[in-house]
C-alpha cells in the first residue's frame, strides 16, 4: 500500500485535534487520510486513464470526505475551517 504505518501515524499526529498519533477516530484525522488517498488515486488515474474501477473508488472516497466535512460544518465550524485551511481544500 502507498501509506505504511509510520506515515499514517505522522498524518494522524499532524492533523488530529489533540496532536496524538493514536487519534485515528477524529473527523480531522479521517479527512486527512481520505485526502491522502484521494491524492494518490488522482495521480494514478492521470497515468491510467481507463482504470474505471479505481475511478469509482475515488468517487466513493470523495463522497465520504464530503460527508465528513459536512458533519464538521454542522457541529463545529471552527474545526471545519481549520481543517479546510490546513489541507488546502476548496469549500
Amino acid at each position: 500500500m502507498y501509506l505504511d504505518t509510520e506515515q499514517k501515524k505522522e498524518l494522524f499526529a499532524k492533523h488530529s485535534p489533540e496532536k496524538n498519533a493514536k487519534d485515528t477516530g477524529s473527523a480531522e484525522s479521517q479527512i486527512a487520510l481520505f485526502t491522502a488517498r484521494i491524492t494518490h488515486l488522482t495521480s494514478h488515474l492521470k497515468q491510467n486513464k481507463h482504470d474505471y474501477h479505481s475511478r469509482m473508488g475515488l468517487m466513493k472516497l470523495v463522497g465520504k470526505r464530503r460527508k465528513m466535512l459536512d458533519y464538521l460544518n454542522r457541529n463545529d465550524i471552527a474545526r471545519y475551517r481549520a481543517i479546510i485551511a490546513e489541507l488546502g481544500l476548496r469549500k
